[in-house]
């Protein structure tokens, strides 16, 4: 199978596009020419001083031309060693020349490796983080409102787009998974009756039991006909009617008689049977047998009915809508209590020390774990860029970032080669 190779890139264009880089290329043949001005300002006192001293003329002729040739030699020499960098000079493909696109993977390592040991060492992330003081500048900072409500804006941006992402069938069948069907996989009887056992022990049932009482004795009392058909109407057909609605009226005032004592005597015989039966019941839901199958029976009714069923299924789709509103509004109720959240946090995060040191801590811990075990593979993202780029087209980018401060390199060369020459013949004329 045939072998596949990664497609060369090129790297990215410098600041300001196709604009600065125009403006780059100007400034690097400008001075090109000034240091190719150099050259050609020595060579041209070379072949004078030479013409001039071989016509005789004073001995003085010698150093300028002394001069003029090491300047030569130094232009010359930093030409081929500023050319060497980028391409092979005049064309001849001499060792050790063209050392970018010849060496690019290679420098592209050094630079991983570099800035591996030099910036992603656990060491240099604690040392900078803790002189940043992040926790302090970004509870500063998020302690101002508008900066509140900046961050708040954002996170509501984020959950906006998370919420819109996710399909409803498949939240739906993970609420119906992770959710509703651990609540009805788990018996209700014991967990039921120990809530419903501390409710009665603490006798918070008693107002339930009040409005019972109050709405029974409102109903006898609103229904006295009601009452009087009913017992007239289980009398004995031979009976007269005067005698049975005599024995209506007296049920019904018994009745009432009793629901007036149920309502207004906290310590009545009813009352406190009503509070033996349910702490029984509670009792038994944990530990009878009988009475946590009948609650999983009335569980299963209860889950298993139509309306329920509906219930669970829109659950998601109602607590999206609730959720999409309140990030869309800014001031619903869940945008202005993150804001004031986040507010609190910022002034907390600025005079809690304590707390302060905390997020610090747990920063640097993050960061720390995170260039311990993965620094291999950030070092990796510069390597790999750099083996993907064009090695020409890399060339020409570094030689256009950084080739006009180069050229003073050539410039400097001929400047200093003269210098030099002209030290050289001066002591080789004062020694012989």
């Amino acid at each position: 199978m045939e072998q596949l190779t990664p497609a060369k890139v090129t790297p990215a264009d410098p600041p300001g596009g196709a604009a600065g880089e125009a403006e780059k290329r100007r400034a690097l043949r400008k001075m090109k020419l000034v240091a190719l001005s150099f050259l050609i300002g020595a060579t041209v006192v070379f072949l004078l001083t030479s013409w001039a001293q071989s016509s005789g003329w004073p001995a003085w002729v010698g150093y300028v031309r002394a001069a003029a040739e090491a300047g030569m030699v130094g232009a010359l020499a930093d030409w081929f060693a500023v050319t060497a960098l980028f391409r092979h000079p005049l064309g001849l493909k001499i060792p050790h020349t063209a050392i970018i696109p010849n060496k690019k993977d290679a420098l592209g390592n050094s630079l991983g490796e570099f800035v591996g040991s030099n910036f992603l060492s656990e060491e240099v992330i604690r040392d900078k983080l803790k002189r940043v003081e992040i926790a302090r500048r970004l509870g500063a900072w998020v302690a101002q409102e508008d900066n509140a409500e900046r961050v708040t804006s954002e996170l509501a941006t984020v959950v906006r787009a998370a919420v819109k992402v996710l399909r409803d069938e498949d939240v739906q069948a993970i609420m119906e998974q992770a959710v509703a069907r651990r609540i009805i996989d788990k018996p209700w009887g014991p967990p039921l009756g120990k809530i419903l056992q501390g409710v009665f022990a603490d006798g918070a049932h008693h107002k339930l039991v009040d409005l019972m009482c109050d709405r029974a004795y409102e109903w006898v009392r609103d229904n006295h006909t009601t009452m009087l058909r009913v017992v007239s109407d289980r009398a004995p057909s031979w009976s007269p009617k005067f005698v049975d609605e005599m024995l209506a009226d007296k049920v019904y005032g018994e009745v009432l008689s009793f629901a007036w004592a149920v309502k207004t005597d906290v310590n009545h015989p009813m009352r406190l049977a009503l509070d033996k039966f349910l702490g029984e019941f509670a009792q038994d839901l944990q530990t009878n047998p009988d009475v946590m199958a009948r609650a999983e029976q009335v569980k299963g009714q209860i889950v298993h009915h139509e309306e329920v069923q509906r219930l669970i299924g829109s659950a998601w789709s109602t607590a999206k809508e609730m959720l999409l509103n309140a990030a869309e509004d800014p001031s619903s109720e869940l945008r202005r209590r993150v804001r004031a959240g986040l507010v609190s946090l910022g002034s907390r995060l600025v005079s809690d020390d304590q707390m302060r040191g905390k997020v610090d801590g747990w920063v640097e811990g993050a960061a720390a774990y995170l260039v311990k075990n993965y620094s291999q593979e950030i070092t990796t993202i510069i390597t790999d860029t750099v083996e993907r780029w064009d090695a020409e087209e890399t060339s020409r980018k570094i030689e256009l970032q950084v080739g006009r401060d180069l050229q003073f390199i050539r410039i400097n060369g001929t400047v200093v080669g003269a210098l030099a020459g002209l030290v050289i013949y001066t002591v080789a004329e004062l020694l012989f």
